[in-house]
């Protein structure tokens, strides 16, 4: 068990049999870009809200244009975004991140995209790459293990 106490902001708790919760080294987003005065190109670093983390994403590449209502792929690999885009993004965070595709787990599936302290764009997650190895980065789950009796 875990304390009330232990628990932080931006802790997952998982089962741990099963599927545990680990960090990823990458994602793949479907990305609406709602609100941006310029233009998305690839190496764009915004702060992502997902669940209750707020980490700095970067925009590593851009897969695919879609439509937005439709899905239908319009361009292949774009160089540059602008707003009403929609577009499957390849994103990388800069520190340990828990997510999950939309149809897994809704709520770690879909994140907002902040930057000027707006909100630029929307996204769900399509497909998570994930780190191999123990929960490294979340205090709560490593400090969890360990209290078996």
């Amino acid at each position: 068990n875990v304390s009330v106490k232990e628990i932080r902001r931006g802790n997952v708790c998982g089962d741990d049999k099963n599927d545990k919760p680990r960090g990823c080294e990458s994602f793949v987003a479907q990305v609406i870009v709602m609100n941006h005065p310029g233009e998305i190109h690839p190496g764009y670093a915004p702060v992502l809200d997902c669940h209750t983390a707020h980490i700095a994403c970067k925009f590593a590449e851009f897969v695919k244009k879609v439509d937005r209502r439709s899905g239908k792929e319009l361009e292949d690999a774009p160089k540059k975004l602008k707003s009403g885009d929609a577009a499957f993004i390849r994103l990388v965070p800069s520190k340990p991140l828990c997510v999950e595709t939309f149809a897994e787990y809704a709520p770690l599936g879909r994140f907002a995209v902040r930057d000027m302290k707006l909100a630029v764009a929307v996204g769900v997650i399509k497909e998570v790459t994930k780190k191999m190895g123990d929960a490294k980065g979340k205090p709560g789950a490593a400090k969890a293990a360990p209290k078996k009796k």
